[in-house]
């Protein structure tokens, strides 16, 4: 039996397949169309899906879509009744969509699958709560989704047991932690619904000033409830976030895109925060006190904030916490697949989530054709040749792509689209960010550590195999700057050899040579840009970098080998810097 889950329209549009419950495959629509967070109807992720099932779209039993269209339609319209006359430029601009294609979900989507039967909805946050619960290795947990807002709920809380969550209190628009830590993004001067994590890696840099003042645009009670000032924001009604009152708060205008960042911003940044932070360890010990348990699922887009995560996981009455490796709205797909199969059908859950490799795969053929087509020099080693020349490579302070496998689903690169370097190296990072994603050097950087390892150089127990904690470095292990940030920490992948054999033999072949069990792990692409889905896509963005070396299935190049690449135009201009 297939069940196709579907997300998209608002930002990243995503498709899942399962197939008696396990997940044949699911991706993001921009890793096709090479838009960062397309929310476009997921026609590649569509057939990508059906292909690698190989079945037609006449054989899917069931399609659900991630959320309730006219809930949200109602609460838009009634937003802007409550907001007129002041959001009438943003109503003219925002219903021309709504009445043209977002009203109609069905219909697009019977038109896009040829599909004659009835499409199921779950609503937003219960699409969130699946996506975390149900993939869980818990029988039953506490529910945490937070995030901008779906129809009306900006926060839920719940308890899943066995095949189904409960909702036991939400918060509702326009009162939301996403939507709050969006308008600080939006006033430093980054891209909202797609630089959150900027800020996140900015905070460290600043001291928390201004927390007072950010207690003044939030009202936190103590069981982690919250009411925003609306007298602050303007996204309620405007086609912007903040506006002036806002500004006179904090003493100083917004902050022009790509201007230099002062003190000023680093210490917003990390004001902002240190209050998220206070939220969510208050919503968790609220949730904690209700239910009971043990066990804590998070999802939504504020469960990708991994410095609250590691705060949650260090200091809350919570003994394990699960969170859904695609939390923001592409793991919407994958929680309404499971809502269909588990809570509506009845059916058994699968095996918990590991790690989702769950995009496409390219054989060797492939490969092979693309690099020849390019006309690119390389050699094809063995698997032990491929391990031991990647390691010496690492070892040398090369920068290395790898392209292994089958792509990650969801924002991490988990050691199949992923960038290399060598984490005892001072200048990896700034190397790494300014000549090869181009992108701001304050940005930090992952290691890969064998899981095993993982608790002698990390205050960290326990596996963290998504990417989405951050942890202390142990003082005595302090020898890693390219994953250290300034506060000493470090968002932390652990690998473990049943999840990504290949990665791991590699990663312990570096420390056989050299001592250290991790490298650094960033995303195969560069600033702007969606992560690396095809053969051509990898080798282009190896050779428009300073990538130097590349490792792609079994081959490997070099860049000084290579001829040059031959391209029209600019091709940066393709991608909207963010």
């Amino acid at each position: 039996m297939f069940v196709l889950g579907l997300s998209c329209y608002y930002h990243d549009a995503a498709a899942c397949l399962l197939r008696d419950g396990e997940i044949v495959a699911a991706a993001s629509e921009e890793r096709f169309t090479r838009k960062k967070a397309d929310p476009s109807f997921p026609r590649h992720a569509l057939a990508y899906v059906l292909e690698e099932a190989g079945i037609e779209a006449d054989q899917i039993d069931a399609v659900g879509f991630y959320d309730k269209p006219l809930l949200k339609f109602e609460r838009i319209l009634t937003t802007y009744i409550d907001a007129f006359p002041r959001g009438l430029l943003s109503f003219q601009k925002a219903m021309p969509i709504w009445l043209k294609q977002k009203l109609w979900i069905p219909r697009e989507i019977r038109r896009e699958l040829g599909w004659k039967r009835n499409v199921l909805f779950a609503e937003h946050h219960m699409s969130h709560a699946c996506s975390s619960f149900l993939l869980s290795p818990f029988d039953e947990a506490a529910v945490l989704t937070v995030d901008g807002v779906g129809e009306w709920a900006t926060t839920t809380l719940g308890r899943g047991r066995g095949t189904r969550v409960e909702m036991l209190r939400q918060i509702d628009f326009p009162h939301s932690l996403g939507l709050l830590y969006s308008a600080f993004t939006y006033y430093l001067g980054f891209k909202v619904n797609s630089a959150e994590y900027k800020v996140m890696g900015l905070a460290p840099y600043g001291q928390p000033r201004y927390v007072d003042k950010v207690r003044q645009v939030i009202d936190v009670h103590d069981d982690g409830s919250f009411a925003l000032n609306m007298d602050f924001f303007e996204f309620d009604w405007n086609l912007r976030m903040t506006g002036r009152r806002f500004e006179q708060l904090f003493g100083q205008s917004r902050r022009q895109p790509e201007s230099e960042l002062e003190q000023f911003h680093k210490d917003v940044a990390a004001s902002i925060q240190r209050v998220t932070e206070e939220v969510m360890l208050k919503l968790v010990a609220y949730l904690h006190r209700e239910t009971g348990l043990d066990n804590l699922c998070l999802a939504g887009g504020v469960a990708l904030n991994c410095v609250a995560n590691g705060r949650i996981l260090r200091e809350s009455p919570f003994s394990r916490i699960f969170i859904q490796p695609a939390a923001g709205d592409a793991g919407g797909a994958v929680g309404v697949a499971y809502y269909i199969w588990n809570t509506l059908l009845g059916e058994p859950r699968a095996a918990a989530l590991r790690v989702p490799y769950w995009g496409p795969g390219f054989d060797d053929a492939e490969i092979e054709r693309v690099l020849r087509q390019f006309g690119a020099n390389y050699r094809r080693l063995d698997r032990a040749e491929l391990i031991a020349t990647t390691a010496a490579w690492i070892e040398a302070g090369k920068v290395v792509g790898w392209f292994q496998g089958r792509m990650e689903f969801g924002p991490r690169a988990l050691g199949n689209r992923s960038i290399l370097g060598d984490a005892r190296n001072p200048e990896m990072q700034r190397k790494i960010n300014l000549a090869i994603k181009f992108r701001e050097g304050f940005r930090p950087f992952a290691p890969s550590v064998l899981e095993e390892r993982c608790a002698d150089w990390f205050e960290l127990e326990g596996p963290s195999p998504h990417m989405l904690l951050v942890a202390p470095v142990r003082k005595d292990r302090r020898t890693i700057p390219a994953v250290t940030h300034v506060d000493g920490s470090a968002r932390i992948q652990t690998v473990a050899r049943e999840d990504n054999p290949l990665y791991y033999d590699l990663i312990a072949e570096f420390e056989r040579r050299t001592g250290c069990p991790l490298v650094v792990n960033t995303s195969f692409n560069v600033r702007g840009e969606p992560i690396v889905c095809t053969p051509e896509e990898a080798y282009r963005c190896f050779m428009r970098t300073h990538m130097e070396r590349l490792c792609i299935g079994p081959f490997v190049l070099e860049k000084e080998a290579q001829p040059a690449l031959t391209e029209q135009g600019d091709w940066r201009r393709e991608f909207e810097l963010d």
